[in-house]
């Protein structure tokens, strides 16, 4: 896979280079602002772009307004962004933005090495790979209203893996149920959450972020 990093931590930025590297991923560039990834995006339209939110000069939301721009202008490179912490009103941005081949981790969630290279394979292969604390904090700022509240706990599991990125096949394995089982209780999501007339993927992602504004 062909990635570019955007990290302004020197050290993380050269540790996730040479883990990558070592992955037999083909890192493209590894910059430290949001100006240089724009640059670096041009030059190579990568697969993959890792980006922290938070970067030079102002370290408030440079990452976050470079890598919507980049989902506008070249809509078939992935997105995988790092935040130190879950910042609702950013996640919820880049999520509802577009919902294939995106992904946001926490920084602490790259030290599990195992974790970190599938949430990138998931995007890379145009999935979704939403960190599993960003979707807890997300589900409880929702649960409050309907029709979320309307899920039974065993719907609530199943949405909150939806939203992780995770296939039906996965959540069945995870979960220990059967396949069947696991189809049945996501079209019960969609039934309770008005999703049932949206096609393809994104009514997945939708199951969770579609109250996230209110």
């Amino acid at each position: 896979m062909r990635v570019i990093l955007a990290e302004d931590s020197t050290l993380l930025r050269e540790g996730l280079v040479r883990l990558l590297t070592e992955e037999n991923h083909e890192v493209l560039a590894a910059v430290g602002d949001a100006e240089a990834l724009l640059d670096a995006v041009r030059r190579t339209e990568p697969d993959v772009v890792v980006a922290d939110v938070r970067m030079p000069p102002t370290h408030t939301d440079e990452g976050l307004r470079a890598v919507l721009e980049i989902r506008r202008r070249w809509p078939n490179v992935g997105v995988l962004v790092l935040s130190q912490y879950v910042e609702k009103r950013y996640a919820v941005e880049l999520i509802t933005a577009n919902n294939e081949g995106i992904g946001y981790l926490l920084k602490d969630r790259v030290m599990q090495v195992g974790e970190f290279l599938d949430a990138l394979e998931r995007v890379g292969s145009g999935g979704a790979a939403f960190d599993p604390e960003m979707v807890r904090q997300l589900l409880a700022r929702t649960t409050h209203t309907d029709p979320l509240s309307r899920l039974t706990e065993r719907e609530h599991d199943v949405l909150a893996r939806m939203a992780q990125g995770h296939t039906n096949a996965t959540i069945a394995g995870d979960m220990h149920l059967s396949q069947s089982a696991v189809e049945k209780h996501v079209n019960a999501i969609f039934d309770k959450l008005d999703l049932s007339h949206v096609t393809g993927y994104s009514r997945r992602v939708l199951a969770v972020l579609r109250y996230l504004g209110s």
